[in-house]
């Protein structure tokens, strides 16, 4: 399906503009993927392209304004040029859909994420009709099915892959399981087919992703099953999972910590607010102490282990003492990196219609916490000044004057590399750093696994 050639299509250009997650730009990639049958080549500048793809997300406030507003620019910049195939993609287009069309005209196809296995027939049908459509079903088996025919062309050291898309959880803050649909789990063999020929194409890291990445389930396979026998591929060097719920935190994706070689020591665990009456307002369905009792397990599995985590500040109803929980939960765990937020309502979820409290308390808040989570993002990075640490090699710097990687922990870090380093994990001695980045010299060279 949509897999046949269109002679008039050999010289189209694409632009593809990602916006949000780590799955839209997986995403993005495998989209591009799949027009690259028709024709299409990949443009970086604007101004060239015949087809302009947004693909969009709807996690954070004005994200479809977002969408209107990156349009109007389109508008401008073809205003003497000939108008090109706009496509909308992603969450927006999933929520918005119809309505889209009707707003802007401008806009051409509106394709949901469950149907980008219909992108090739769509677009051919628009150009041969032009005819505006929307796509927004939610078929998630046909479209991985689809994708698992084309290769994923990546070709990046550090590769994403999704093996789980939507969400069963329904937290009441969050728009995921009306965009994404329900929790689907790819079929286990196609995953691992898929991060076969990654490596085969120069992959050294593979990063699972999924919506609840954790609560993989196919024919009784687990996110810890995929994660063991991916290990097995000699050429992948690290292996990263995420995002992860706390109540999928399973003793088998524990346990998986004890014995993987490859499995890198930091846990993305988004726990959203340190207060049980706020985890329970929010439908998060877990507790406190459940979430403390998966991070002593991991701790003594290995006390190399480190967590990151996301927070949503001032959610409807959260009074001093529930901050103040949130400000304790922190400062016992030490997040190393985390992503924290003022609450903001989603158009259809159930805290959308919840009393906001006063915006001055929520930004006071927020400046408390990531106060803290910055102070302890900076001790960590200090504490590698000085000590030599492995970095898997991703690329040079813009100028090549150096080389790009990555720690175990997936702190930047910038060096005195070369081009031949990239794909290797090279030891670096750690000079210096700041609040995000480490900067270090090579002592040697190797291909060793890392811990």
């Amino acid at each position: 399906m949509g897999l046949r050639k269109n002679p008039n299509n050999m010289s189209q250009k694409i632009f593809i503009k990602t916006f949000g997650c780590q799955m839209n730009e997986y995403d993005s990639n495998r989209i591009f993927d799949s027009v690259k049958k028709i024709g299409y080549e990949k443009t970086k500048k604007y101004e060239e392209a015949n087809c302009y793809l947004l693909n969009t997300c709807h996690i954070r406030d004005k994200a479809k304004e977002k969408v209107y507003s990156e349009i109007g620019r389109v508008k401008k910049i073809f205003r003497s040029k000939k108008k090109p195939l706009v496509i909308i993609t992603g969450c927006v287009a999933q929520a918005e859909n119809q309505e889209m069309l009707k707003r802007e005209p401008y806009i051409d196809l509106v394709i949901g994420p469950q149907a980008y296995h219909k992108i090739n027939d769509t677009i051919l049908s628009y150009t041969k009709k032009k005819k505006k459509i929307e796509e927004t079903e939610f078929d998630a088996i046909s479209k991985f099915k689809y994708l698992s025919k084309i290769k994923n062309e990546a070709g990046k050291v550090s590769s994403f892959l999704t093996i789980q898309e939507g969400c069963d959880k329904f937290c009441h803050f969050c728009v995921v399981p009306y965009t994404r649909g329900p929790e689907y789990s790819r079929p286990f063999e196609q995953i691992l087919d898929e991060a076969k020929y990654l490596a085969d194409n120069g992959a050294k890291e593979i990063v699972l992703l999924g919506q609840n990445v954790n609560a993989y389930d196919n024919e009784g396979h687990r996110l810890s099953d995929l994660i063991l026998n991916i290990e097995k591929l000699p050429e992948i060097k690290r292996i990263r999972y995420t995002t992860s719920h706390p109540k999928d935190m399973t003793e088998d994706l524990i346990e998986v910590y004890k014995t993987s070689k490859k499995l890198m020591p930091l846990v993305h665990l988004p726990v959203q607010s340190g207060s049980n009456k706020i985890l329970k307002s929010m439908n998060r369905k877990h507790t406190i102490e459940e979430y403390l009792n998966t991070f002593d397990k991991l701790k003594q599995i290995n006390a190399r282990i480190e967590f990151s985590s996301d927070f949503i500040i001032g959610y409807p109803g959260e009074e001093n003492q529930d901050f103040k929980d949130t400000f304790s939960l922190i400062e016992k765990i030490k997040f190393i990196n985390s992503y924290s937020f003022i609450f903001s309502p989603r158009p259809g979820t159930v805290a959308e219609n919840l009393e906001l409290i006063e915006k001055k308390i929520s930004i006071e808040r927020l400046e408390k916490i990531q106060t803290i989570l910055l102070e302890n993002q900076v001790r960590m990075n200090k504490s590698l000044e000085g000590k030599v640490i492995d970095i898997l090699v991703e690329n040079l710097t813009e100028d090549k004057s150096k080389a790009f990687g990555r720690s175990e922990y997936m702190t930047s870090v910038i060096f005195n590399g070369k081009k031949s380093d990239i794909g290797k994990i090279v030891q670096v001695r750690i000079k210096d750093s700041n609040r995000n980045t480490l900067f270090g010299e090579v002592i040697t060279n190797s291909n060793q696994k890392v811990a």
